[in-house]
């Protein structure tokens, strides 16, 4: 540089760096300019009695110094008592300074000039940049002599430093030129300018973060650059997420915020905060902004995607008056109102607060509403879907009153409406319906108030059909809202599948289907398996369609990990297996069900599935069809065929003696095997329903137990049934089935397996001298239905707790 400013730059305080650059003078200087108190050119010069000059600020507090201490006013430099206080402008010397100053100034402004570029070094750099600072605080004029200086290009350019101390510093300097001044704003405004300094904001170095947000807080305070930031791609987004930041320090992050607070003056600003999270402005436009904003921005509000914390806050603040407008606001209204009630009703915790808010009669009214004044179909979509996201959520709707003559939801009228628009209107508005069912029958409050309504509209056959319907929303919630119905509708359901109409094929080929296991195929299988058990018609049906050989080809495959369906697997799996269980009801009846149990092995599957530890209603289902194969064991066994006894054989018998025959099953004392005639025995399952009995699931327990019961029923050698058992270290789990008294059922079935046992003499002496057993015993004899109470008596007389001919009940065999 051809001039210098004399001496290396080195950032200090503020007050250093002022005195600094007063002291750093260009043109000749006269002692006459400097104030002996401050040592700094005078800017309002006073003379005293005595013709001693200072700055007026100086003398005064000089004077004020005085007087509080008690002290004589005296001169400063003479330290002679003064007459009087009195302060002359010294005016000529002020009008000298000025010019002087004037003169300086330019002359160090145009050195500053020299400085401010990019090849200069650091330390010339911050001392120009420096001094643009200082010369623009000391008046606003001075910053239009900067400007038209042609400084403002130049410092954004320093923005460009390899010296992050340059780059904070360009950025501080610039937010001091154009604080206040709005030309200097306007230079800012163009080009690509905001768009370095948004720039900053994702910068590592909180410093230049802090710089950049200050320089922005100034520029917002000008609408024109309040568009003008927002323009910029992610800006919103940064300033957003610094009002959250922890890393930051707070000043910065209470200037991001006020930043922001500027940004609102603009509409899409507000839009693109609301993307980012920052949704209160938007609401607050909704709230209070006139009608033409209120419409665009509800319009915005039900295209966001929001989490469900959001949706509560959005709900308590604007639920009510989104509720109003949908009342009484004209069509445009009522359709933003709709959009954005949508968006918000998908969460349990909000769509209770618009519960809470009236929203249920409204909806109801646009959905029923026919005439002028109705909506048009895409806005009953609408409405229904926020009533199919309302109704999942966890609230009485038998006692919440939806129109005249106190009706609810649930009130036949209103569930007669519902299933008449299901009918008669299109796919997507039945849909939508069809799910406000479902939420309606998930609960136990409700859904017999549905089934009723359902019944007395005939309204079950038009329900199937929709099972064929091409729309896969559609199909599942049909088939879930069936699946509700069928504990309560089972033979209807059943009745109306049945036949050559095709939809129980439909929910075949849905379950067929060899994909990832959908919510449908879920939904499908448990609608199958909720029908009546022993309904023989559907069993035929589903035989001569292939159902059984499909369902048990799925459960194989799931078992050997060749599926896969995340949360939809085990409800899938437990559907499989109740719907495969269905087979073993009709053995005694279908000799094609017998056949096909044999070919598929079915008594095996179900054995493997006792193991299936976490899943008790695999266990039960699988217990359940044992009980059931198992009590055609005795029917399906074969005895061999004996020879013919010969001529002296049949004159004399002591020559007829019987052959021996090897290989007969103890208890059923003919051919067995799994395979062919379901024997528990000679499929080792007799160990693992044993260990069921352990359960802590009472229903598993009774699966068990009834399945272990068939060893000891009528047909089957009880000697060797009760023999097995022993073997399997069984009879003791059982005595503490009874003992539990878990359930009734429980109670009622464990009684009579110990009676049966106890019909063995060694088991009969061991139990009498257990106390515990006979009270148990006696308990049921006392309290248990007559049935129980007849098997009671028959064990107590095995013990002899009771006599012989005590005769209170007739025998029973």
């Amino acid at each position: 540089m051809a001039e210098s400013w004399h001496g290396n730059y080195d950032t200090g305080s503020q007050s250093d760096d002022s005195y600094r650059f007063e002291r750093l003078h260009i043109e000749p200087t006269y002692d006459s300019f400097f104030c002996p108190l401050t040592k700094q050119v005078m800017r309002d010069p006073v003379t005293l009695e005595n013709g001693q000059t200072f700055e007026r600020e100086a003398i005064e507090n000089w004077f004020r110094e005085c007087r509080e201490s008690g002290r004589s006013l005296q001169c400063p430099l003479t330290l002679k008592d003064l007459k009087n206080t009195d302060l002359k402008p010294s005016i000529a010397l002020r009008n000298t300074i000025e010019e002087w100053s004037a003169r300086n100034e330019a002359a160090q402004l145009d050195m500053a000039r020299k400085s401010l570029n990019l090849s200069s070094s650091e330390g010339d750099m911050l001392l120009a940049l420096e001094y643009v600072q200082q010369i623009c605080k000391k008046s606003r004029s001075n910053k239009h002599i900067a400007r038209n200086a042609g400084l403002l290009p130049m410092i954004i350019d320093m923005m460009k430093s390899s010296s992050r101390r340059v780059r904070c510093k360009s950025l501080d300097t610039l937010r001091i030129v154009v604080e206040d001044d709005s030309e200097n704003k306007e230079i800012l405004a163009d080009g690509d300018t905001v768009r370095s300094i948004v720039k900053f904001l994702s910068r590592e170095q909180s410093k230049e973060r802090e710089e950049a947000v200050s320089l922005l807080y100034e520029l917002s305070k000008s609408e024109a650059l309040c568009e003008k930031i927002g323009s910029i791609p992610g800006a919103i987004l940064m300033l957003v997420g610094m009002t959250s930041s922890k890393s930051d320090n707070i000043l910065t992050v209470e200037k991001a915020g006020k930043t922001l607070e500027n940004l609102e003056k603009c509409e899409n600003n507000v839009l693109q905060m609301a993307e980012n999270g920052r949704l209160q402005p938007l609401l607050t436009q909704i709230l209070e902004g006139p009608p033409e904003t209120k419409l665009s921005m509800s319009n915005f509000l039900g295209d966001l995607v929001l989490d469900n914390d959001i949706k509560v806050l959005v709900a308590k603040s604007l639920g009510s008056s989104l509720i109003n407008i949908m009342r009484s606001g004209n069509m445009q209204s009522r359709e933003a109102a709709l959009k954005a009630l949508n968006q918000i009703s998908s969460c349990e915790a909000s769509a209770k607060v618009l519960i809470e808010a009236g929203i249920l009669p409204s909806l109801v009214k646009d959905l029923f509403t026919v005439g002028p004044h109705q909506l048009p179909m895409r806005l009953k979509e609408v409405a229904a879907t926020i009533l199919a996201n309302i109704v999942i959520s966890d609230c009485d709707f038998d006692s919440i009153l939806v129109g005249p003559d106190d009706q609810t939801l649930v009130s036949e009228d209103i569930v007669h409406n519902l299933l008449h628009l299901i009918s008669n209107t299109g796919p997507a508005i039945s849909c939508k319906l069809l799910q406000v069912l479902v939420g309606l029958t998930s609960s136990p409050s409700t859904v017999l108030s549905v089934v009723s309504a359902i019944k007395s509209s005939g309204a079950i056959i038009s329900l199937v059909q929709f099972i064929e319907a091409p729309q896969k929303e559609l199909r599942v919630a049909s088939i879930k809202l069936l699946q509700h119905l069928s504990p309560h509708l089972g033979q209807e359901l059943a009745d109306a599948l049945r036949g050559t109409v095709g939809q129980l094929g439909s929910l075949i080929k849905v379950i067929s289907e060899n994909i990832s296991i959908t919510e449908e195929q879920a939904a499908a299988i448990g609608l199958l398996a909720e029908l009546p058990e022993r309904d023989l018609g559907l069993a035929r049906q589903m035989l001569d369609e292939g159902a059984f050989q499909l369902v048990f080809s799925r459960v194989v495959k799931i078992r050997q990990g060749g599926t896969k369906g995340g949360r939809f697997v085990t409800p899938f799996l437990e559907g499989l297996v109740r719907v495969l269980a269905r087979v073993t009801l009709v053995l005694a009846d279908e000799q094609a069900a017998v056949a096909l149990c044999r070919e598929l092995n079915v008594a095996a599957l179900f054995i493997e599935l006792l193991q299936s530890n976490g899943l008790d209603n695999l266990q039960m289902s699988s217990a359940a069809a044992l009980e059931n194969l198992s009590q055609e064991s005795k029917n399906l066994t074969r005895f061999p065929e004996l020879p013919t006894p010969g001529v002296c054989g049949s004159i004399f018998p002591c020559f007829g003696k019987q052959p021996t025959i090897n290989g007969l099953c103890r208890l059923h004392r003919g051919m067995c095997s799994l395979r062919e005639s379901f024997c528990l025995l000679e499929g080792q399952a007799v160990d693992k329903l044993v260990a069921l009995l352990d359960h802590t699931n009472e229903k598993v327990v009774e699966a068990a137990l009834a399945a272990l019961s068939t060893l000891l029923d009528d047909g089957v050698d009880l000697e060797q049934g009760v023999l097995v058992l022993c073997e399997a270290e069984g009879v003791r789990p059982i005595l503490d089935v009874l003992l539990e008294k878990r359930t009734e059922n429980l109670r009622r079935r464990a009684v009579w397996v110990v009676e049966r046992l106890l019909r063995s003499d060694e088991i009969a002496y061991e139990v009498s001298g257990d106390p515990n057993v006979s009270t148990a015993l006696v308990d049921a004899f006392q309290h248990g239905d007559y049935r129980t109470r007849q098997i009671a008596e028959r064990a107590l007389k095995h013990v002899d707790r009771l006599p012989n001919f005590s005769g209170v009940f007739p025998n029973v065999g």
